[in-house]
């Protein structure tokens, strides 16, 4: 093997040591920046020279604040706060501006939040009385302003959260939780008040309903008990009128039965009256025969003239013989 070759082999170990001693692989929770003509860029592939390049993690970086702040009439607040934030890949340029080129710029811009969110506490509290400052207030003022975290930190704000928000003179504070408890005692007997007369209201309701349906239903029953009784009158007044009718027939029959009978004498024999003075005579000879006729066997007075006449012409007949 000559010279050349040996240079040449060597060469390429030198190339291949240089290139395993400078280029490293990117991790999936790590971006890595690097700069070209004065701009920060992210570079994209899996391999990334480190010299040349700056890898700094994704993971988020917590804030931890207490803020001694004053609210309206210059009393002291004291204000914990806690919280969480991560690099903004829109604003990596500002994000280096303000950290740095290191891989620590997370936390210096970190430290910078928290120097601001420590002066929009205080602005928050001058704001307002103390009596009125609260928690959740304070967490909605923080997060319409957190486009200025983005803008002036290259940092995203991920979570923010007041651990504890008191005046700091104890006696204040003692006051304010006596207020409290005698509001929420008041709410309370405020919402106990509504309630029986949301109940005293709804019984009311109730029995307006039941006297109103049992209103209702008495007039149905009255109704019901008037078409009952007018059906009854119905009926009556249905089997009066059949009773006329048989009455007028019976009535008619017997002005007919009559108006024969009167016609023809004869047929007089054949009458139930007549049988039954057959039968008398029969049973007794010598004896007088006597009939008791009701008025429905006479049958008016033009019977009771006819059958008369025929005894007497009976009579008569047999004197004669």
């Amino acid at each position: 093997m000559g010279i050349i070759e040996v240079g040449v082999a060597v060469l390429v170990v030198v190339v291949i040591l240089a290139v395993i001693f400078e280029y490293r692989i990117r991790q999936p929770d790590v971006m890595v920046l690097y700069e070209s003509n004065g701009k920060i860029s992210l570079r994209s592939g899996p391999f990334y020279p480190r010299h040349f390049s700056l890898a700094i993690k994704r993971t988020t970086c917590p804030i931890q604040l207490s803020v001694e702040a004053t609210a309206a009439g210059n009393l002291g607040v004291n204000v914990n706060l806690v919280g969480s934030v991560a690099p903004d890949m829109e604003y990596i340029q500002m994000l280096v501006r303000v950290g740095g080129w290191n891989s620590d710029a997370i936390t210096r811009a970190a430290e910078e939040t928290s120097i601001r969110l420590e002066g929009l506490v205080k602005e928050y509290a001058e704001q307002a009385e103390i009596r009125v400052l609260s928690s959740a207030g304070l967490v909605g003022y923080l997060n319409e302003r957190a486009a200025q975290f983005k803008e002036g930190f290259g940092v995203e704000v991920i979570s923010l959260a007041v651990h504890s928000m008191e005046p700091a003179d104890a006696e204040i504070a003692d006051a304010l939780r006596q207020q409290e408890q005698a509001r929420l005692f008041e709410q309370t007997e405020r919402l106990n008040n509504q309630a029986r007369v949301s109940a005293a209201k709804s019984k009311y309701q109730a029995d307006e309903e039941i006297a109103e349906m049992e209103h209702v239903l008495e007039l149905k029953k009255a109704s019901l008990k008037k078409a009952l009784l007018e059906q009854e009158n119905a009926l009556a007044q249905e089997r009066l009128e059949d009773e006329l009718t048989r009455s007028r027939l019976r009535l008619a029959f017997e002005k007919e039965e009559l108006e024969i009978l009167k016609n023809n004498p004869e047929l007089l024999v054949l009458t139930p009256q007549a049988a039954r003075l057959a039968e008398a005579s029969q049973g007794l000879k010598n004896a007088r025969t006597v009939i008791s006729l009701s008025p429905q066997d006479l049958a008016g007075s033009e019977l009771l003239n006819l059958f008369q006449n025929m005894m007497n012409k009976a009579l008569e007949a047999k004197k004669n013989g």
